[in-house]
């Protein structure tokens, strides 16, 4: 019985310097932290602009025009401007079918395009081609920069640094220092791309009023696209030393 004590008191010490010999890990409710929204924005002029055209064949004089005459004439029209017309391509693979009625029933097929440019001015220019060949069906599809994805990736890093600075000088009027981060969130909330759409034009006087397009075409071919605007925010929580 007395060995059994001595066993259990020996036991018992051995628990107690061990649990005395351990350093005091603080919980994270007891660091003490700053929680701060740095943001950034950037904002480029778009270099891909992408242009739906419906090619669709049809009757002038009650003689036929086919889609493949007609893009001949497009690619030759994109030429005389300076496109390559590597950047016209199917968006759809297989023609769309349109009935109409023109004496008897008849079936004409219509093909869907995407042309591919660079600038706004030549976004003109294509306009005003299409308009010459009367292909009446076209708009802008959506644009893009060719560099959009490290340019969001300079967003982000711009805002993090951004959070850094806010908890710096927040800390620093009160006599305290930024410690190392607790955590580190992405806000989900910068702006998608501008998606524009013009559903017709007219000769002589054309007119485009859309979400990030305006231009009036009478003296001038100048047309102005909204800048692409790439914004990032993110969340830290950092400890205070």
């Amino acid at each position: 019985m007395n060995k059994t004590k001595q066993f259990l008191t020996f036991a018992f010490l051995l628990m107690s310097l061990a649990t005395l010999g351990q350093a005091p890990i603080p919980k994270s409710e007891e660091i003490p932290y700053i929680e701060v929204n740095g943001t950034a924005e950037k904002e480029v002029v778009p270099d891909e602009i992408y242009i739906s055209i419906v090619i669709r064949e049809k009757y002038i004089n009650k003689v036929k025009l086919t889609i493949e005459e007609q893009e001949g004439k497009l690619k030759n029209a994109l030429k005389s401007i300076g496109i390559d017309v590597s950047n016209l391509y199917l968006s759809d693979a297989n023609a769309d079918y349109v009935k109409i009625r023109w004496q008897k029933k008849d079936v004409l097929t219509q093909n869907d395009y995407t042309l591919k440019v660079a600038t706004a001015n030549v976004v003109g220019q294509v306009f005003l081609e299409l308009d010459k060949l009367e292909i009446k069906d076209a708009f802008i599809e959506k644009v893009n920069h060719s560099n959009i994805q490290n340019l969001r990736k300079e967003v982000k890093i711009l805002a993090i640094k951004a959070a850094k600075e806010k908890a710096d000088y927040l800390l620093t009027a009160i006599g305290e220092q930024t410690g190392k981060p607790l955590v580190i969130l992405e806000n989900q909330n910068f702006v998608p791309l501008e998606q524009l759409n013009i559903n017709a034009y007219h000769s002589k006087n054309i007119q485009y009023s859309v979400v990030g397009l305006s231009s009036k075409f009478e003296d001038s071919n100048e047309i102005q696209f909204e800048k692409i605007k790439i914004q990032s925010s993110i969340y830290v929580k950092f400890a205070i030393k």
